[in-house]
């Protein structure tokens, strides 16, 4: 694993970690990797300091920390695919299902709301659905 600092057009830094500097490269070039803090996938490697402390890397608190950093990454980006791809349909999520579902209207990627109960009426009567996390808070 190696980590960058990378920044978007609007000046903002963060941290990104990846197999190796190829990945890095490849994911970057094809805008898979999007600014936490703005969503811009127009992001850049910044300079930064090589990291000398190996011990650094066994500390098992800074490893979790990484990890977390990481899923946090792929969430986020998970989120923002459905928000780019698919119609927010909001509180009427599960009306909207059942009218797709059931040839009522066209056929469309929608994503909203469903309390625990909606969503198992939903899966019951045969309707594939997933819980999207998020949205997440970067002050949290």
């Amino acid at each position: 694993m190696i980590k960058y600092d990378l920044s978007c057009t609007n000046d903002h830094t963060f941290e990104v970690w990846f197999r190796d500097s190829a990945a890095c490269n490849e994911q970057v070039a094809s805008g898979e990797v999007v600014c936490p803090h703005c969503g811009d996938a127009d992001v850049r490697k910044a300079l930064m300091a090589p990291a000398i402390n190996k011990a650094e890397h066994k500390d098992p608190e800074r490893k979790r920390a990484v990890a977390m950093a990481q899923q946090m990454h792929l969430l986020r980006e998970f989120r923002r695919q459905v928000e780019d791809n698919c119609d927010d349909v909001g509180a009427d999520f599960p009306e909207e299902a059942r009218k797709i579902h059931y040839g009522e209207t066209k056929h469309r990627n929608i994503f909203g709301e469903a309390d625990l109960d909606e969503a198992k009426e939903l899966i019951e009567e045969g309707i594939e659905l997933f819980p999207v996390p998020g949205p997440f808070r970067d002050d949290a």
